[in-house]
């Protein structure tokens, strides 16, 4: 492209009024008309925030974007949108992912921006500003926060999120005193960065890796090496090149690219929380991805990364080991790498075997994730089997029932249950929830932990941490809110679970299901104002990937008028 074909020329390089004002305003900024004019103008969306420790960070990595930037002789201009938190932020961070990618979009489309750079990382920044740039379309490169360092007790190795719900169950059955339980308090999250987990946040950056979206490597880099200043600053030096060349979303994020986002999530072991961001991010590029891409994948993908919490290292021992292009060279049959990226892709043979397992010895024949069916789950479900109790996987055992979350923390520890017993968590999906909070895991009675037991089926219409495990079956589609079946089971009746077969079904006949259905009431709504009311009234279920249903596919709004 030449100058005067960016896009930001409108704003600044014609000889009228609006045009005049826009360079005079920069000038207030200090700059110069050399350090902007006829240069590729990139924005740098930063998610940083005082309230996001994951991203503490990325004020500091911004100016190793900007140096970047400025090298390859672009003008940088950094642009606070939210930092949808996943740690402080209630009711759930998923309630706001769709706020984050509409701000994305729009910061993107009426700034005068030729390229992006998209800074995030902890779980529902990556696919929120993923959507917003598919949407917008214009050229974006993205640069991940990066996992935290390990975390440490007494000597011992841990796992944020994984090993938090570990020892708060051996809490509850009276194995952690209160000293241990605060040495573990300050020694699990040790740095700025993500969870150094197989959680969400890993998944879903290595995802914008294999769609094309970040440079080679750049998902497992940790948040403190300096190799994560040195790749933020080549990000920014490639923003340029994508602006230059027009290289846009809609030309990387293919169909091959989502097919490749499966077979990845698979082969990592990753979170169940991908599944409803890969599906949200793939219709908004038009590709009608579903659940049965991800089972029928599921059974032909190995889970190859031994990472917690489905097995024994993290992130830096996956850094370590070669990143995901290590992975990606151990499937790269099964993949599609000669499609468009922002930087190529990488492949090569681990440098740690242990850490990603060779084909021939993966950490489970089949994918980490499985899609379920049956009357219990029209619309489907999922589970992470690979880290559930094997003898869980087919099971059948009596509903005990909790009508939503606050119903669970006041009579888990009082309920009549055995370690047979299925344990149904409902008014907790997208309308529920409200926002579809990671409620899944429920807790196991202190009883049953006090006997030992620490795994049991649970079935929800809620999300759970991608840093959890379990028998846990999420997302059942359509939730008890929108009077899907989970709405009429009642304490006592039979469920079965049968992960080889993918079924879910609930032992009641059909003449007794329509008497209860005639019975339900629909519950009121969570929100009757403001964005809540919006995210009820225009939410699609966990199948169809929690969109807003007006938001779905790219286009649809003009460029803004600029004279």
């Amino acid at each position: 492209m030449r100058p005067e074909e960016l896009r930001s020329h409108r704003w600044y390089g014609t000889a009228s009024l609006r045009s005049f004002s826009h360079r005079a305003r920069t000038r207030q900024l200090g700059l110069a008309a050399e350090d902007h004019l006829g240069k590729p103008v990139i924005g740098i969306l930063n998610t940083w925030s005082e309230l996001n420790p994951c991203h503490i960070h990325l004020r500091d990595r911004a100016e190793d974007v900007k140096r970047g930037v400025w090298q390859a002789g672009g003008y940088p201009v950094e642009l606070p949108v939210m930092a949808v938190g996943e740690t402080f932020q209630k009711p759930t961070a998923m309630l706001y992912r769709n706020l984050l990618a509409m701000e994305a979009e729009e910061v993107l489309r009426s700034y005068p921006l030729d390229a992006a750079v998209l800074m995030g990382g902890c779980d529902k920044t990556t696919p929120a500003l993923v959507m917003g740039a598919v949407s917008a379309d214009l050229p974006v490169i993205f640069v991940p926060c990066g996992p935290m360092i390990p975390g440490d007790w007494r000597g011992t190795r841990l796992g944020s999120g994984s090993d938090m719900w570990k020892y708060w169950a051996d809490r509850r059955a009276g194995l952690v005193s209160d000293k241990e339980w605060d040495e573990i308090e300050e020694g699990i999250a040790r740095s700025p960065g993500h969870c150094m987990t197989m959680g969400t946040a890993s998944t879903m950056t290595s995802v914008a890796e294999v769609l094309g979206l970040s440079l080679p490597g750049a998902a497992a880099i940790p948040a403190v090496h300096a190799a994560h200043n040195r790749m933020a600053a080549a990000s920014g030096r490639t923003a340029v090149r994508l602006a230059w060349e027009d290289v846009r979303p809609s030309a990387i994020l293919t169909p091959e690219a989502y097919a490749d986002a499966v077979t990845t999530i698979l082969a990592l072991g990753g979170s169940t929380n991908a599944v409803i961001h890969l599906i949200a991010m793939a219709r908004r590029s038009g590709v009608p991805l579903d659940l049965d891409a991800f089972d029928a994948a599921s059974r032909q993908v190995p889970v190859l990364a031994d990472i917690l919490p489905n097995g024994a290292y993290l992130m830096e021992d996956f850094h370590q080991a070669g990143g995901l292009p290590a992975l990606l060279g151990r499937i790269e049959d099964l993949l599609h790498l000669d499609r468009p990226s922002v930087g190529g892709f990488e492949t090569r043979e681990p440098y740690r075997p242990e850490v990603i397992r060779p084909r021939g010895d993966p950490l489970s024949a089949e994918g980490g994730l499985a899609v379920l069916r049956g009357n219990l789950c029209p619309d489907g479900a999922v589970i992470k089997h690979v880290a559930a109790e094997p003898r869980l996987l087919k099971h059948t055992g009596p509903a005990v029932v909790f009508d939503d979350h606050a119903d669970l923390l006041r009579r888990i520890d009082t309920v009549d249950a055995t370690a047979d017993s299925v344990l149904v968590l409902r008014g907790s999906g997208p309308r529920g929830g409200p926002g579809m909070p990671e409620h899944g895991m429920l807790p196991i009675p202190s009883h049953l932990l006090k006997q030992g037991v620490r795994d049991m089926v649970r079935i929800s219409d809620a999300r759970m941490s991608g840093t959890s495990y379990g028998a846990c079956v999420l997302h059942v589609a359509p939730e008890s809110h929108a009077g899907g079946p989970l709405a009429l089971v009642r304490d006592g009746d039979l469920i079965t679970l049968d992960v080889p077969a993918r079924r879910l079904t609930l032992e009641v006949d059909d003449a007794e299901l329509a008497r209860r259905r005639a019975e339900w009431t629909p519950p009121a709504p969570r929100y009757t104002r403001g964005y809540g009311a919006l995210f009820t009234d225009r939410i699609l279920q966990a199948d169809e990937g929690c969109d807003f249903d007006f938001l779905l596919g790219s286009g649809g709004a003009p460029e803004p008028e600029v004279d």
